[in-house]
């Protein structure tokens, strides 16, 4: 559903990340920090899949109650590299995400770098981030430049290629679905003991895992542009022809 002009900016983006993580896969690990906000709320319902139950062949159908998310919700900014978690940021009630609010985050992340992650601000800071107008803003965007950051562009309107919505989003927002939550500290709570438990490896192929999807993005692309004739031709054994 997107543009012409939306696909050449996927297309031409995605091209642009494969190639730099191509010409030295391990420098791009060693340099690569993704961000991303999520909502988490104090109840999520289960999917469908989640709440299948086993019934013998000759029981009724289990009547389900139609259930629907808590009003009660977090917002968490999550900053993470292919080693793990480097910062978590979760917003205060009664305030939004503006481009002065997302400046102090990208200074916090700065600190963070340099105290959990020692030499990668050397190497230099891969930042991956989408186009939201708080990250995008003037100041946000000096505020990287201070740091020392370079901004690795992300295609708008893709989720598919952004590894914090289809690998890390998508496994929290399962473990959390089905429970409740009292208040906004137990959802933190919550959230901050399930990255604990990640190990490295879950965090490496999230990002691995973005090269293969931007080459399936341009291969896609390429091919759907591509108008190609095909001759059939269709051959017949003499001895099949009836006269």
């Amino acid at each position: 559903m997107l543009t012409p002009e939306k696909k050449q900016v996927r297309l031409t983006t995605s091209h642009d990340n494969l190639s730099l993580y191509n010409a030295d896969s391990a420098k791009f690990l060693r340099s690569y920090v993704t961000m991303d906000e999520t909502w988490a709320h104090h109840f999520d319902h289960e999917t469908k899949q989640q709440s299948k139950q086993w019934k013998h062949v000759t029981s009724s159908t289990p009547v389900k109650l139609r259930k629907i998310s808590s009003a009660g919700k977090v917002m968490a900014s999550i900053f993470w590299d292919s080693e793990g978690v480097l910062m978590i940021d979760y917003l205060e009630r009664g305030k939004t995400v503006t481009g002065v609010y997302y400046t102090e985050l990208i200074r916090k992340l700065r600190s963070a770098i340099k105290e959990k992650r020692c030499g990668k601000s050397s190497h230099g800071v891969l930042l991956y981030q989408d186009d939201a107008p708080a990250h995008t803003s003037a100041v946000a965007m000096a505020a990287s430049r201070e740091c020392g950051f370079k901004l690795l562009s992300q295609p708008p309107y893709s989720p598919d290629l952004a590894p914090s919505d289809y690998h890390v989003f998508r496994y929290l927002k399962d473990s959390l679905r089905g429970q409740s939550f009292g208040c906004d500290e137990e959802v933190i709570h919550m959230i901050n003991n399930w990255f604990e438990l990640q190990d490295k490896q879950f965090f490496v192929d999230g990002v691995n895992s973005l090269a293969h999807r931007w080459e399936k993005c341009v291969v896609g692309i390429i091919l759907k542009n591509c108008k190609v004739n095909l001759t059939i031709v269709i051959c017949v054994p003499d001895f099949l022809i009836t006269y």
